[in-house]
């Protein structure tokens, strides 16, 4: 897989990344181990050579699955993984980042976020100038090699950027959640900071596994996705039957062509989950899919439908 710059790094990173919140188990519910392992496996042998985790994936279980799948080609991999809120004071961000070396088995990551800003969750409300001085001391130490912030507004990544490079703002970004486009989409342009897309199948919904009358089971966070809240579920089944005949010309899934779709987007990189190896496979050949013009803004139109309606809320969940 042709793999892209990270920011203004020399890191070079894939267009769409192994994303493994679900191995965490965490909030999401018949996931096993083996599954995960076999599927985070997959995804690199299938040219995903970027994986993306956190510390709160399952209180770092999804770290070490990671570890357990690829910690013999540690050195032909690229670890992204993130601190918590609640652990955004000087030494706690030390703390955490050796947590999540020992969970990843690892001397070094490649790219560490700050998950949310500080305050969400109610957590403690610490001064990002603290956090930041913490990661660039790490970033000096050699323990990490970029700094990226998650969940972040414009606002909050340009007072950041005060205090150390930013090469990465990862936010949920798909064909049918595009409030990253009104607002930080310019200012990492701008910077040369890469957008990391996570939910960028929407959850799922863009795979078009979800008929109109899905209910998730008891203890799958999904359920509090606003876009299957009625109104907007209503109008995603319309766009999904209309996405379908473009993917079945191109001989391609649905969730293919909106991994396709989201990459050729400026700057922005793909996360995309996976459960079994079948799925990582076929999310990874995505990257070898090109769209024409043409094809592009029929998308973007069909995707329109459902993001013209949705609120000013920029929150994918409801909380």
């Amino acid at each position: 897989m042709q793999t892209r710059q990270l920011g203004t790094t020399n890191i070079q990173v894939t267009p769409i990344l192994m994303g493994t919140w679900q191995a965490g188990k965490s909030r999401w519910v018949g996931i096993e181990d083996r599954d995960s392992i076999a599927a985070i496996r997959a995804a690199v042998d299938a040219g995903m050579t970027t994986i993306d985790t956190a510390e709160i994936y399952g209180e770092g279980h999804s770290e070490k699955i990671v570890a357990a799948s690829v910690a013999d080609i540690r050195d032909q991999l690229v670890y992204v993984t993130k601190v918590f809120p609640t652990h955004l004071q000087h030494q706690q961000v030390i703390e955490a980042c050796e947590n999540s070396l020992r969970n990843l088995q690892t001397d070094y990551i490649d790219l560490y976020f700050i998950h949310w800003p500080s305050g969400a969750f109610d957590s403690q409300v610490v001064p990002i100038e603290e956090t930041m001085t913490a990661l660039a001391k790490l970033k000096a130490q050699g323990k990490i090699r970029a700094i990226g912030v998650s969940n972040f507004s414009q606002a909050q990544l340009a007072e950041a950027a005060q205090y150390g490079r930013i090469d990465s703002l990862q936010i949920p970004y798909s064909l049918f959640w595009r409030y990253v486009e009104q607002e930080a989409q310019a200012y990492c342009i701008e910077q040369q900071i890469s957008i990391f897309a996570y939910s960028s199948l929407a959850q799922g919904i863009l795979t078009g596994k979800f008929g109109p009358k899905h209910q998730f089971a008891t203890g799958d966070h999904r359920s509090g996705n606003r876009l299957f809240q009625r109104a907007n579920y209503e109008r995603v089944q319309v766009a999904l039957s209309q996405l379908r005949p473009i993917a079945e010309q191109k001989g391609i899934s649905l969730a293919q062509l909106a991994l396709s779709w989201l990459i050729a987007q400026p700057q922005t990189l793909a996360i995309a989950g996976a459960r079994t190896a079948m799925q990582a496979k076929e999310n990874a050949l995505a990257a070898q899919i090109t769209l024409s013009e043409s094809e592009r803004a029929a998308i973007d139109a069909i995707g329109r439908h459902v993001t013209d309606h949705l609120d000013a809320n920029p929150l994918l969940w409801t909380l």
